[in-house]
């Protein structure tokens, strides 16, 4: 495991963390909220897929 493999869980990370800070500002209830928070630092990388394609859209 090079420094390839460091490099692309630093890319992972970032993203993970966008996600969370964008969900954290998302327009949707609290609970909407923590769930997803919650599904992104438990399963990360299955949690960021769903968040993509099922992630809160906000109100308007």
């Amino acid at each position: 495991m090079g420094i390839e493999f460091g490099l692309l869980g630093l890319i992972w990370l970032v993203i993970v963390v966008w996600a969370i800070i964008k969900t954290a500002q998302a327009r949707v209830g609290v609970f909407v909220r923590f769930f997803w928070i919650l599904i992104l630092v438990v399963f990360p990388v299955i949690g960021f897929l769903f968040w993509i394609f099922l992630g809160p859209k906000g109100k308007g």
